[in-house]
């Protein structure tokens, strides 16, 4: 046996009371936080308060940021590093909390959500365990609990508050792949179904779950960009008859390109023909079904075996907090659960609840169902279903009005997305000018995508401070901008 040629060093409580003190000002006194928690609300109050001022899109081309991140010895004032806040980060590029954010799928942002997330962190109860926390796990999950109600999931159904849609898939598909058997012998003949439509995070989650090698079944759409079941039951077949092995069935309630629904009661129909896990990724779209006359769309959402939605998108929360919903909630654990030696006092199987830590890959968890059970609570439903419902209005409203200027719009929208384009000039240079030239306005913001090879104009209503006014500007500065780029177009050719 070695011996340990290291002579013992013998510790000094002079020493370890000194760092101590060198420590104490991690554990700022009640006038030092008072002070910080003035600054840090004036600073929050003058956001908001300028909301509407402030830019959507302001470019940082000019601007000049820190190379890096300078981390010294000392601090820094605080007064000092909020203004350094202010203009090199909340000044620059897109600003998700502007109602005049109708690009890409808008983010939330409101209020008691930043509360929530504030009390979240001073208290920093570990939500992972039920051993550790039961008040912090039993409110996710009974958040949970209510959005499967929501969808009609029927009672023991559970799912996973995840930081967002990305993670929310990959718990589905991991969760489908160990359900359906499909073993890294089988990779290569298991397969997948959806639409070129469906959210890239998808494929990602597919990859990352091993299921990389697997067939994946792009199912021709309808002239709504929707799956069309017809062309996905003959694929079916034709796979069955191949020796292949059919097992996930991906539907979106909301797409991002669009905003379109897939025929999701005729999907669960094929997923119960052919013994398929259907998947819902309803991130986007998902909480319109708080609006009654806006369910129908969803119908046969509650036959899936796995929603993906986003808190964070339509009920208008701060970024980083989506949710899977898994009827088979013994499925996810099997799935997900890993016992460790260390974790014995915390991991055993008489609780009451559900751990969250046993149901994602997250152990290391941050009590986010705070930023969500606070506004809810705070609020209660009624002003959520009518932003939404409000904002499917303002997207109807655009795709009428904008046809009124030129532009060829794609389907009408089923939820609050929606395409469209100028097709005066039938070129994509001049349809990408337009988005360039709203984006340097910067009062609005809208994004592009390609949709079988053609360029057109993204319109996503979902802030929640998005209302009648911003649409009427967004059309305003449209209708501007067609007229300046038709001017100097004609100018280019008189010069010619």
């Amino acid at each position: 046996m070695l011996k340990n040629k290291n002579k013992t060093q013998k510790i000094s409580k002079t020493h370890i009371l000194q760092l101590e003190q060198a420590a104490r000002p991690l554990e700022p006194a009640a006038p030092q936080r008072q002070g910080w928690n003035q600054e840090v609300q004036q600073y929050a109050d003058r956001f908001i308060e300028d909301i509407s001022h402030l830019k959507a899109y302001d470019s940082f081309g000019e601007k000049q940021a820190p190379s890096r991140l300078e981390i010294t010895e000392q601090g820094k004032p605080l007064e000092q590093l909020l203004e350094e806040l202010r203009t090199l980060v909340d000044r620059q590029g897109l600003n998700p909390a502007s109602g005049g954010h109708l690009g890409y799928v808008p983010g939330g942002g409101l209020f008691p959500t930043a509360l929530g997330d504030y009390l979240a962190a001073i208290t920093n109860r570990y939500a992972g365990l039920f051993f550790a926390n039961p008040g912090a796990v039993r409110m996710e999950n009974d958040l949970i609990r209510w959005m499967c109600d929501m969808v009609g999931y029927p009672a023991g159904s559970l799912g996973n508050l995840a930081s967002g849609g990305s993670i929310a898939n990959l718990i589905a598909i991991t969760t489908a792949r160990d359900k359906k058997g499909i073993k890294a012998e089988k990779v290569k003949k298991a397969v997948v179904y959806l639409t070129g439509q469906v959210h890239h995070c998808v494929q990602k989650a597919l990859r990352i779950a091993g299921l990389g090698e697997a067939i994946i079944r792009y199912i021709p759409m309808d002239e709504r960009f929707r799956m069309d079941t017809q062309a996905l039951k003959k694929q079916l077949e034709k796979d069955q008859a191949s020796g292949m092995t059919p097992f996930l069935l991906v539907g979106s309630a909301g797409t991002t390109d669009t905003g379109a629904v897939d025929p999701l009661d005729e999907l669960a129909d094929i997923a119960a023909i052919y013994d398929l896990w259907f998947h819902v990724d309803a991130a986007y779209g998902g909480f319109f079904m708080l609006v009654e006359e806006m369910r129908p769309a969803f119908r046969g959402i509650e036959r899936s075996d796995s929603v993906a939605i986003d808190p964070h998108k339509g009920l208008f929360l701060s970024y980083g907090l989506g949710a899977v919903l898994i009827r088979d909630v013994k499925a996810q654990y099997d799935s997900h659960f890993y016992k460790a030696n260390y974790m014995q006092d915390a991991q055993q199987q008489d609780w009451e609840e559900w751990s969250p830590a046993d149901l994602s890959p997250e152990l290391t968890k941050h009590f986010r169902g705070l930023r969500m059970w606070l506004p809810l609570q705070l609020f209660g439903l009624a002003p959520f279903r009518a932003a939404l419902s409000e904002k499917a209005l303002l997207c109807h409203y655009f795709y009428e009005k904008v046809q009124e200027l030129g532009f060829e719009v794609g389907p009408r929208p089923e939820l609050s997305i929606m395409t469209f384009r100028y097709p005066a000039r039938a070129t994509d240079d001049f349809n990408a000018s337009i988005v360039e030239h709203v984006r340097k306005d910067g009062r609005v913001f809208l994004s592009s995508t390609q949709i079988e090879g053609e360029f057109w104009i993204r319109l996503a209503v979902l802030s929640f401070r998005t209302h009648l006014r911003e649409i009427d500007l967004c059309l305003q500065i449209l209708e501007q901008t067609v007229a300046e780029l038709d001017q100097k177009a004609e100018n280019s050719r008189t010069k010619q």
